[in-house]
């Protein structure tokens, strides 16, 4: 197109203002584009096609552009610049850089261009470094890995002891741990160069242990058991105690050449283990225990030795080199004795052989007849000697047996279940107690047989010339004993009762107190006091009842 200075253009006009009117149709108005561009980049100008280009800090002027006509403007950049937007009607505060008007009027439109602003300066970042204190305690490791960081970064650590060496805790000079005393937490960065140190110290070596063992003194006394089961101990631990005595002993106390007991009289209690090895011991006795024969009576000591006063025509006291000792029974003229080890001995008189229990093991209770001898295995079979002319010796096929007791002729045995089996001479009906049930204890005499139910009431069967046989309305008894025509009862309360034969006061029990156990003879009835002093009623003619200076215990 043309170009044409503004003068030439206003000749044009005014010339064309005094010519000949018009001879045709009117042509559209022409107008002008004034178009400029500051510094900082060109402007390019497109009318039908043809380009006009402007420069930085250039002016052009386009005119005879028809109305109506579109005209395509495109600013364009130098390098270091950047549009801003153009100025003037009819795109005044434009920021497209490209855009298009169309000419209804003469305009004047500049693109504006300023400098680009240099970018900020990325922040400071700054070195994380990694350190173990010991070196050959562990690894410290950064597990986001890429330090430099910014401040506040948020970095994941993660301390790793080697073998032997256990993490302690986290330090460093600045910066932040979500948790120190976690091997793996988040660290925040501080402004500035950072070192974090994970702190790791030996493991230290356990402290030393100690065996305990349990012991029982005597051994068949019982047992002793160590509840808590994790021997060996450090020092200092607590450890639960048990001591369960056997059938015939008593717990006595325990003992330890070292440590400290809670309360060492007590069977269940707690020891302090020492700085040591040690042996704690359950100390048992045997419990204290009395028998009356025909015209003699025992007595076991809790130190498992035995006394003896009475008739001694037969050797029926010679029982003072016995030891071990954890039952007695007296018979007629005999006496018989259970050690601790299941063996049993006997002295006195044997002319039915009822003392040949020399062979007899594993036996856990003994009885006492007038001319026989039974013992109750550990298998809960009976065993038995000595004269059997009216079978009541006849033992052999009896079975799940828990307590026996021997008469004049008769032999009677508790079962597990409660019922009772007898065997012997029955002519005063003495052995009709098959259909007893409920029993816990049995005691026979000399033509009748007594029994104890659990709920502590007694039954009778036998000769009742005497009234030896009138118990059904005891009550709260624990134990029963049966004499020649008589019959003794030990109530819970430690008092005692009696019926039956009294021609020498052997049922003279009704002042004794604080009694634990009764035994009944032919003709006298003994007790035995919880201090283990004695007490005894009846026919004294063979010093029988010269028990007053006897303490058991």
């Amino acid at each position: 197109m043309k170009r044409v200075s503004i003068f030439l253009l206003a000749v044009a006009l005014i010339a064309g203002m005094m010519g000949c009117g018009p001879t045709g149709p009117s042509e559209p108005i022409p107008y002008a584009l004034n178009i400029s561009s500051t510094i900082g980049g060109s402007v390019t100008v497109t009318i039908n096609g043809e380009e006009t280009v402007v420069g930085p800090g250039e002016t052009e002027t386009i005119s005879d552009i028809p109305a109506g006509t579109d005209v395509d403007l495109l600013a364009s950049p130098d390098e270091g610049y950047e549009f801003v937007e153009w100025v003037g009607a009819p795109i005044n505060g434009v920021t497209d850089p490209e855009t298009t008007i169309n000419m209804q009027n003469n305009y004047e439109i500049t693109a504006t261009f300023e400098p680009i602003p240099p970018p900020p300066p990325p922040p400071p970042t700054y070195e994380l470094t990694m350190a173990a204190n010991p070196e050959t305690g562990g690894t410290a490791i950064d597990l986001t890995n890429a330090s430099p960081y910014e401040e506040g970064a948020q970095v994941s650590i993660k301390a790793e002891p080697n073998e032997g060496y256990q993490f302690v805790n986290w330090t460093a000079p600045a910066g932040e741990f979500d948790n120190a005393n976690d091997p793996e937490t988040t660290f925040t960065m501080p402004g500035q160069d950072a070192t974090v140190t994970a702190n790791f110290e030996l493991i230290p070596p356990p402290p030393p242990t100690y065996e305990l063992t349990m012991a029982a003194n005597p051994e068949a006394g019982g047992t002793a058991t160590d509840l808590t089961n994790a021997s060996p101990y450090e020092e200092g631990a607590r450890v639960s105690i048990k001591a369960e005595p056997n059938e015939g002993y008593h717990f006595v106390n325990w003992t330890a050449p070292a440590g400290e007991f809670d309360n060492a009289n007590d069977p269940e209690t707690t020891f302090t283990m020492p700085g040591q090895a040690v042996t704690v011991t359950a100390n048992f006795a045997v419990n204290p225990m009395v028998a009356a024969g025909e015209y003699h009576t025992i007595g076991l000591q809790s130190d498992s030795t035995v006394v003896a006063v009475g008739n001694n025509a037969s050797g029926q006291c010679d029982v003072d080199d016995w030891a071990d000792i954890v039952q007695v029974a007296a018979g007629g003229s005999h006496t018989v004795g259970l050690h601790s080890d299941g063996s049993v001995v006997a002295v006195g008189a044997n002319s039915d052989g009822q003392c040949n229990v020399g062979n007899w093991t594993d036996i856990v209770q003994v009885a006492a007849g007038y001319k026989h001898t039974v013992g109750l295995k550990f298998d809960g079979t009976v065993v038995a000697v000595g004269d059997n002319y009216y079978g009541q010796c006849d033992v052999g096929e009896w079975t799940d047996i828990v307590q026996v007791a021997a008469g004049y002729r008769h032999t009677v045995g508790v079962k597990s279940d409660g019922s009772v089996v007898a065997v012997g001479d029955n002519y005063f009906g003495q052995c009709d107690v098959g259909e007893w049930t409920d029993i816990v204890q049995v005691a026979a005499g000399h033509y009748h047989t007594v029994g104890l139910k659990s709920d502590g009431s007694v039954v009778a069967v036998g000769w009742n010339l005497l009234g030896q046989c009138d118990v059904n309305d005891w009550t709260d008894i624990v134990q029963v004993a049966a004499g020649y025509y008589h019959t003794v009862g030990l109530k819970s309360d430690g008092s005692v009762v009696a019926v039956g034969w009294n021609a020498y006061g052997q049922c003279d029990v009704g002042d004794w107190e604080d009694i634990v156990q009764v035994t009944a003879g032919y003709k006298h009835t003994v007790g035995l006091k919880s201090d283990g002093t004695v007490v005894a009623v009846g026919d004294n003619s063979y010093g029988q009842c010269d028990v007053d200076e006897w303490d058991l215990s």
